[in-house]
Formats: C-alpha cells, structure tokens, sequence
C-alpha cells in the first residue's frame, strides 16, 4: 500500500469529529452486552429509556452516546435547579462494539453530592446507589434488552477436570 493511502486510512479511522464526551463513564455505571450493532442499540436503548420516563434529550445514534439533562428522581421532569444531591440526577450512556453485531451498553446514572467551583463538573459526578429509583430504571430497561435482543454469549464450558494422580497410583 502507498504512504499516501496509509495516511488517509490513518486519518480516517482517528475520527476526532464525535459528539461524545471526553470522558468514559462512571466506574460504577450499570453495563451490560447486548446482541444489537452500535446504532441499533443506541437507539433502542433511548427509546427504552424515554419509555421507562427518562427524559433523554440528545441522541447520537452514529457514536454511540446518548444523555438526559439534569431531572427530578421524582417526578422525572427536566430542572433547570442547582443538581445538588440525588433527587437530582442526569444519565448518560455509551454503546461500544464488542464482538460482530454487539455492543456493549454502559449507563451512568449520576448526582452531585456538593457544590465546589474550584472543581470541574465532572469531578463532582457520582454514581447514584444501585436502589436509587432511577438507577433501579435503569437496570430494569437493561435487563429488557438483553431478554430481548440476546446478551453476551455463555462462557466457553471447561472440560471436565481430570483427578490428579496420587503418590499411591503407582
């Protein structure tokens, strides 16, 4: 191959124009492997979520990312209020290829325990507990998925283990 087909190859597959944050998600994010491609499951996972009152307000099916704004636990209704403790809680989520026609799914469910400006914003995320009500949302839209669309395959089963010789077999 000529240098100058490597360097488009090499400028192509750097796609620096992605709508997705900077960051990974939060490492307590609930996550999980669906049988579904990157849009597919970005899509679906959205439509899911919006379903089970989550207000997902930006959907990027190409890159796999999609998030709500800050809202009422409660009620579910977008707030414009300081997102202060968990009755506040954004989510957002990635859809990462695993394997062909897979993707894995990671949604973050975050709060704000404090204010402090000498931070940045993403420093003050946490992760809600896994029985915060939206997180326990989260993880029902999950499972759904996986129900319906398949989840990671089994693991490879083990061959039985052979007993080991003893000092007496002999």
């Amino acid at each position: 191959m000529r240098r100058s087909h490597l360097l488009v190859v090499g400028l192509v597959a750097c796609q620096p124009n992605t709508s997705r944050p900077s960051f990974a998600p939060l490492p307590d994010a609930a996550g999980t492997e669906v049988r579904l491609p990157v849009r597919d499951a970005t899509r679906h996972l959205a439509e899911d979520l919006k379903a089970s009152s989550i207000p997902i307000r930006k959907v990027m099916i190409q890159d796999g990312y999609l998030e709500s704004g800050w809202f009422s636990a409660q009620t579910g209704r977008p707030t414009s209020a300081r997102p202060l403790g968990t009755g506040t809680v954004r989510v957002r989520a990635w859809a990462d290829p695993t394997r062909p026609g897979s993707s894995l799914l990671s949604v973050e469910t975050s709060y704000r325990p404090a204010a402090d400006p000498s931070l940045p914003e993403r420093e003050l995320d946490r992760q809600v507990p896994g029985d915060h009500p939206v997180a326990r949302k989260v993880s029902d839209v999950l499972k759904k998925m996986v129900e319906r669309y398949g989840g990671p395959p089994p693991p490879p089963s083990q061959p039985p283990a052979t007993p080991a010789a003893t000092s007496g077999d002999q």
